[in-house]
């Protein structure tokens, strides 16, 4: 992938905006993530600073007040707190102490094999949170407001964390091309009802993924493979996101969260790492995939920043997401699945 794209944020702007963000909940209405903080970190690190508050009085309305602490965590109850949403005031606080008392990177190694599990939750949108913020950290000076929305993060994943359990491994042909990303997510399975229920009761229903990722132990196949699945994922998008043009973002965007943060990493966690995104994108194929997919030709070649520029106009949250991970993958079938994307989705008025 090229990242040579991504500039660090010089100008103050993106610390400005994350202070002012850090007043606001990692939700609203209860269930729906704040995306503010992921698509600013996205505008800043694409060179973008400059639109950053305009984007952010556009989406103030969806902003909800800081929530109410209840107890604060420490070292011998943050298990009895863990993938509990109304303490997620509690768990950033910990966070905050955490990495104001230690190198976040350490933070960080300690406690991602404790989440890795249960990044499910939040419709995997505390870990994509994570991954701006590690990138962040890694592209660029290691400011207060930075180090703390790496605790907002990891707070919002510790109060959202949801595991998964009792999903069969499904065997998978490797002759040819079977044993790539993309064919491995033709192969996902739709759950039986596609028509109701929202991300948790839809994730309840897959009973079943193909086991492309099951036994990779090598860190530096992790890390091939991982990055052969934003690629396909992302690619998928252009002929699949009509079946939900939201959601589907995720089959990409999550699994690149975790390719973000593997450089942070101990290479001890990149395989673990690999079989949590694996299941992530392929569950929400298997969720919101449509039946059949269709031919889409872009409405032209498109560099890079023009393709992400149209994504800024546009303004939604996961758009701008969507085409910051296209731009990742550079290539140009990830730059027409971004336009896809900019076509099919509402725009942020």
């Amino acid at each position: 992938m090229d990242a040579a794209h991504t500039t660090a944020d010089t100008t103050g702007t993106l610390d400005e905006a994350l202070q002012r963000l850090h007043a606001s909940g990692p939700e609203r209405l209860g269930r729906l993530t704040n995306h503010a903080p992921m698509a600013v970190e996205a505008l800043a690190a694409h060179g973008r600073s400059g639109a950053v508050h305009r984007w952010l009085e556009l989406y103030a309305p969806k902003l909800e007040e800081y929530p109410s602490k209840v107890e604060s965590i420490t070292a011998d109850n943050w298990r009895e707190a863990l993938g509990d949403p109304g303490r997620a005031a509690d768990w950033i606080a910990y966070f905050g102490r955490e990495t104001a008392e230690r190198p976040w990177r350490d933070v960080l190694a300690a406690w991602w094999p404790l989440l890795l599990p249960g990044m499910y939750g939040g419709s995997t949108h505390p870990v994509i949170r994570v991954g701006h913020a590690v990138r962040t950290l890694l592209s660029g000076e290691e400011t207060e407001p930075r180090r703390a929305e790496l605790a907002h993060g990891l707070g919002y994943w510790a109060a959202r964390h949801h595991p998964v359990t009792g999903i069969e491994l499904l065997p998978l042909g490797y002759g040819g091309h079977a044993g790539t990303a993309a064919a491995a997510l033709d192969a996902v399975e739709p759950i039986p009802d596609r028509e109701s229920g929202g991300f948790p009761a839809r994730l309840g229903r897959v009973a079943g993924l193909p086991a492309w990722a099951a036994g990779v132990r090598d860190p530096d196949e992790a890390h091939r493979r991982l990055t052969d699945l934003v690629r396909a994922a992302t690619h998928r998008y252009a002929t699949h996101g009509h079946g939900e043009e939201t959601m589907l973002v995720h089959a990409s965007t999550a699994p690149n969260a975790v390719l973000r943060a593997l450089p942070a990493l101990p290479r001890t966690l990149w395989a673990p790492s690999l079989h949590a995104a694996w299941t992530a994108s392929a569950a929400v194929t298997s969720m919101y995939a449509p039946d059949a997919p269709v031919a889409y030709t872009a409405p032209g070649t498109f560099a890079a920043e023009e393709v992400f520029e149209r994504a800024l106009a546009h303004g939604d949250e996961h758009v701008i997401k969507f085409a910051d991970t296209a731009l990742d993958v550079g290539d140009e079938r990830a730059l027409a699945s971004a336009l896809r994307a900019i076509e099919i989705s509402e725009p942020l008025t």
